[in-house]
């Protein structure tokens, strides 16, 4: 499904510029699509669109389904007459280089309720007949979502599990009496989730004229405190109180002696099986209502996943669970008509993982960072081993960008860890035929442009140059991620120029 030979561009909506608190669905989005369309790129990479929950996090999300209203573009409301220029005046100045989520989050909500608010008094008959098609469009998970939301926010904004029991457990009598009370609140959501599908649909029918198709990302799991386990609790290993018997990590390995714990409640794949896995292909079909290929996020997981038992403190006391394999994505090709995905094949990979990849066609991903560690002692984990079905990357959101990558070094303190880090630069510009680091970056996506992988991704970031401070998200670290953002102008003529360029000398380049 990923196009022969072609390239684009990883920057999430919230990174670009703008003058609201972070980057929006709107006027800057649409500049960013030509610009790619300028540059000959034929993909914009994207990380998951939902709303999101703990830490910021785009891969921690309330919903499945539903998209994040914080991306809804002020501009193109007040264009359609739904906002007003007063409605805005009190809005405060925010950073334009990062994301400070605690004051933006409030302060964007206040001006989408408003909105929300005069709805049926200032939308025009067309679009309210628009707002009324999406919610019966909808109807499979948007009314659980709105309750889900508006039940969270009159509790505080409390996890579902530490709700009134009648709440948390789906009594039917108290559900009606609270879509009753909460009426409004609910009637809030859908607006605001009818507003940020009709934004996001208009940038990709731009995206589609411009030749620019889109990458959506859909993470394996889901989070516990969401409205997909609240409204499905059978699809999932819960205690009668609602939580989780067992969660989803990995296993001690190089990086970390304890493994990763991530929490997440585990899908009970025999009931999905049961049902023709439906709950699943609703899933994919709404993301791909949003985006033209999906990411499918730690693809290993399909193939056998760590199940830890839940309360223990860390991923040791684990086991591997046999996951859906081969049946699920059967099904998903049957009901699809193909299979428009790009397998996160990263982490500890085994024959089996490898061999559902393949049995699919699936390209599967390759990092340049993580191809030298090695010293060369590895020959097939260097570029020039890469498969043709693939995309291969400079670094993901999950890696700090290239020149920050290879300017860090550990401290004094670890000198065994140091050395390694020096070796591994060292080898890095033997490889590459460099005597020194400068422009690392241009060798990066260089090495990427040239490589013999279908599909080529660069992160912004790394066509810009920029260090460590523009990182977007450090694995394991509570806080400070998904803040970077780019400022307006910051990709220069002599970037452009070079990148598109590469992007035609390497036969990457879409039509002109």
């Amino acid at each position: 499904m990923v196009r022969a030979r072609a390239s684009g561009i990883l920057l999430h909506p919230t990174s670009l510029p703008g003058p609201w608190g972070l980057g929006e669905i709107g006027p800057q989005a649409a500049a960013f699509v030509r610009e790619l369309a300028a540059l000959r790129q034929q993909y914009w990479q994207v990380l998951p669109l939902g709303p999101t929950g703990y830490g910021d996090s785009p891969y921690q999300s309330f919903s499945s389904f539903a998209g994040n209203p914080l991306l809804i573009s002020f501009d193109a409301l007040q264009a359609e007459g739904l906002l007003t220029r007063a409605e805005l005046a009190s809005f405060p100045v925010l950073p334009e280089d990062r994301v400070d989520f605690g004051a933006v989050i409030p302060a964007r909500f206040a001006v989408l309720r408003a909105v929300s608010a005069a709805f049926a008094q200032r939308a025009p008959a067309a679009l309210q007949r628009e707002f009324d098609g999406f919610c019966a469009r909808h109807a499979d998970w948007l009314p659980d979502y709105a309750l889900f939301m508006a039940l969270k926010a009159a509790h505080g904004g409390g996890s579902w599990t530490d709700w009134p029991a009648a709440y948390a457990c789906r009594d039917a009598e108290a559900l009606v009496a609270a879509r009753e009370q909460w009426h409004a609140e609910i009637h809030d959501v859908c607006v605001q989730q009818f507003l940020f599908d009709h934004q996001w649909q208009a940038l990709r029918q731009l995206a589609r004229q411009a030749g620019i198709q889109v990458i959506g990302d859909v993470p394996i799991f889901v989070a516990q405190d969401s409205a997909d386990v609240w409204a499905h609790r059978d699809l999932f290993y819960l205690d009668e109180a609602g939580r989780p018997t067992v969660v989803a990590g990995v296993p001690p390995d190089y990086f970390s002696a304890t493994g990763q714990l991530w929490g997440n409640p585990l899908y009970c794949w025999d009931v999905h099986a049961a049902s023709g896995y439906a709950w699943w292909l609703a899933r994919l079909r709404r993301t791909l209502e949003l985006v033209d290929l999906v990411r499918l996020d730690h693809f290993r997981g399909f193939e056998a996943y760590w199940e830890v038992p839940a309360g223990e403190p860390t991923a040791i006391r684990g086991r591997w669970v046999k996951g859906p394999g081969a049946p699920f994505f059967t099904a998903v090709r049957a009901a699809l008509g193909g299979l428009p995905l790009i397998a996160e094949d990263l982490g500890m990979i085994t024959d089996e993982v490898h061999a559902l990849r393949d049995e699919f066609a699936l390209p599967g991903m390759r990092i340049l960072q993580f191809s030298f560690g090695h010293l060369g002692r590895e020959p097939q984990l260097l570029p020039e081993a890469f498969p043709e079905n693939c995309a291969v990357y400079t670094g993901t959101h999950d890696n700090d960008t290239t020149c920050g990558w290879f300017r860090a070094v550990p401290g004094a303190a670890d000198t065994r860890a140091a050395e390694a880090v020096r070796a591994e630069h060292d080898y890095v510009l033997k490889y590459l035929h460099m005597r020194k680091d400068r422009d690392i970056h241009w060798a990066f996506i260089e090495l990427a442009f040239r490589n013999q992988a279908r599909l080529a991704v660069v992160p912004l970031q790394d066509v810009l140059g920029l260090g460590s401070e523009a990182r977007m998200n450090t694995p394991g670290q509570p806080g400070g991620n998904w803040q970077w953002r780019c400022r307006s102008g910051a990709l220069t003529r002599a970037m452009k120029n070079r990148l598109t360029r590469l992007t035609v000398e390497t036969g990457r380049a879409s039509n002109p």
